[in-house]
């Protein structure tokens, strides 16, 4: 089994359910007590934070990308990150690394389009909903993503960095995202997308009349069947 080199930290809320996860599905696999080979660089987030709010997207890949060269020189067979907006600088990190990235668009689109689903409502930061990158990574794959209007983001993304990253979660914003959702629905998605790892914490398929695509959950478990080839 390959070692899994794992960007974390953005949040560590999120990321401590990728090295859970990843070692549950490794015991599930093999037994007894396997756990996962991992190598993991949780980054200090407030730093990242504030280079995203500023846009200066190139000065946050370089610290990703640097971080993703250690974990490749620590023995990393292969890098995932555990975030969904930081795929936005992929390519940085892709051409600092000889060990391949495993994106989480990607892994994604293969499931939305096993379930015959081509138009999905996208749930993420206002930096993955209004930026192009996940939208047109998911277009190449024959995705369309509807994100929701500019009042429901705003909503979207407050609840993601005032509240989960912090390890809050609040019914109060479980019932706003449930309407979003339906309002996403009522423009005709066929699906959700949870494009923030963070969201898992908050809803999943009991809060979607429609199916959910839980991204951290698909990342990780795809991590496990790639670190096994």
């Amino acid at each position: 089994m390959r070692t899994i080199g794992m960007l974390g930290g953005m949040s560590w809320e999120s990321t401590a359910i990728y090295y859970r996860r990843a070692n549950e599905l490794t015991r599930e696999r093999l037994g007894g007590l396997h756990s996962a080979p991992i190598l993991l660089h949780s980054v200090d987030f407030a730093p990242i934070e504030r280079l995203q709010v500023a846009g200066d997207w190139h000065a946050a890949g370089e610290i990703l990308a640097e971080a993703a060269v250690g974990l490749e020189r620590a023995g990393a067979g292969l890098l995932v990150l555990c975030t969904n907006t930081m795929h936005l600088v992929a390519p940085q990190i892709e051409d600092a690394c000889d060990i391949p990235l495993l994106h989480i668009v990607d892994v994604t689109a293969d499931h939305v389009a096993a379930q015959g689903i081509s138009r999905v409502g996208l749930l993420a930061t206002a930096f993955t909903m209004e930026q192009p990158f996940y939208v047109e990574r998911m277009a190449e794959r024959g995705i369309e993503c509807i994100v929701p209007d500019a009042k429901d983001r705003a909503e979207v993304h407050r609840v993601i960095y005032d509240e989960l990253c912090q390890g809050v979660v609040r019914e109060e914003s479980r019932a706003s995202y449930r309407t979003v959702i339906e309002r996403l629905v009522a423009r005709g998605v066929e699906g959700i997308v949870l494009g923030c790892t963070e969201l898992e914490l908050l809803v999943g398929q009991d809060d979607s009349p429609v199916p959910v695509f839980a991204t951290t959950s698909l990342h990780v478990t795809a991590a496990i069947d790639a670190a096994q080839t």
